[in-house]
């Protein structure tokens, strides 16, 4: 789980709404540079005392971390902790340079929390960073200027940062932060399928989804004509006779069809684009949000696919009518969609609720 930590200390008029915002959303750490902050915050959320460019107090009661700036404090978090053992500490390195670099990377292996801030744009001496915390039990929190490069931060070397802290602009920056945090895609539960119908349809627009990223082999995107029923459509990685593999690719399905973006939301194959968000999904259930780079439709021959789950409910695919387009079964079995054939076995997906504009809700609607 990422950490979401809200930096309070410059704050103005706005400070009140904002840590309101903060409790609402449920970040995980207030940042403050006196204890005094801490006053009426509820024990559900983490007080941290980081007086930057001040003196430390002479107590730290209310605060459940204090990051130290060694060079200023003139003492480090272990011998802090020392005195105060009911206080965590943890250490401030700001990266302008190959040494504090260093310095970073020994607090990442050493302490329970590094505060890091680098000056310079580049992401690469935070990846160093990472890499050196590898097998270190701390946690490692970045300094971001803005929601979008709290985005980055948490993507950092797949791992990203263990947290980021952040200094709110306005309303609601807490609340990006706090999604940013979050962006994580749960797993999903699929289910066995089996085949009970194909059919040929005529022609009809498809849509090829090119993303900018390699696909596993086990691995690929679920689609299908109504919401509440979906086929895992493999990817272009597995070896084709006539043309070389596309392991970013997958040749998806009409457009008409629905597939899964970013929240759990459903998308048009029709509406993504560049820069759009898909949720991969592996044969295990194993989810992970990739980037579409292309979409590419084209007007080809179709194939209606029909399925049945062992409650009896139908699910719909309509994809390109060609052997070489491929859906996976159960162990990860590829299956060319034109030999399907009745009581084959593919996997899918059933979520729960019905669509409106793409997002999860209960309410009555019928899809045929």
């Amino acid at each position: 789980m990422k950490l979401s930590w809200l930096d309070i200390r410059a704050l103005g008029d706005a400070k009140a709404a904002i840590i309101q915002e903060a409790l609402h959303y449920r970040l995980d750490g207030v940042v403050a540079d006196s204890v005094d902050d801490f006053d009426g915050l509820p024990p559900t959320i983490t007080k941290i005392l980081f007086p930057q460019g001040k003196a430390l107090p002479e107590s730290f009661t209310g605060a459940d971390v204090v990051i130290v700036d060694v060079p200023r404090h003139r003492v480090t978090p272990a011998e802090l902790s020392l005195i105060h053992p009911e206080v965590e500490f943890g250490r401030f390195v700001e990266i302008i340079d190959a040494p504090t670099l260093e310095d970073a990377c020994e607090s990442a292996r050493t302490e329970k929390w590094s505060l890091l801030l680098f000056r310079d744009p580049t992401k690469i001496p935070l990846e160093i960073v990472i890499a050196a915390a590898a097998r270190s039990e701390g946690a490692l929190v970045t300094i971001a200027q803005d929601v979008e490069e709290a985005k980055i931060i948490f993507g950092v070397l797949e791992l990203g940062s263990d947290g980021v802290m952040m200094a709110p602009k306005a309303v609601g920056d807490a609340a990006g932060l706090k999604k940013s945090a979050d962006s994580d895609v749960p797993n999903l539960n699929l289910v066995e399928l089996r085949i009970v119908e194909t059919s040929h349809i005529g022609m009809g627009e498809r849509a090829c989804v090119d993303t900018a990223t390699y696909f596993g082999k086990d691995e690929g995107i679920l689609v299908g004509s109504h919401s509440k029923g979906m086929i895992l459509c493999v990817s272009e990685t597995h070896p084709l006779p006539y043309m070389p593999t596309r392991p970013f690719r997958v040749n998806a399905g009409a457009i008409h069809s629905y597939t899964l973006g970013a929240g759990e939301r459903t998308n048009y194959l029709s509406e993504l684009k560049a820069g759009s968000k898909l949720t991969a999904v592996d044969i295990k259930g194993n989810t992970r949000l990739v980037t579409v780079g292309r979409v590419k439709i084209e007007s080809r021959p179709l194939i209606s696919i029909d399925a049945e789950a062992a409650n009896g409910q139908r699910v719909n695919l309509i994809l390109q009518d060609d052997w070489h387009v491929r859906v996976l079964g159960p162990g990860g079995v590829v299956l060319n969609s034109t030999e399907l054939k009745p009581g084959d076995t593919v996997l899918g997906y059933l979520p729960s609720e019905d669509r409106h504009v793409g997002y999860p809700i209960d309410e009555f609607c019928l899809e045929q």
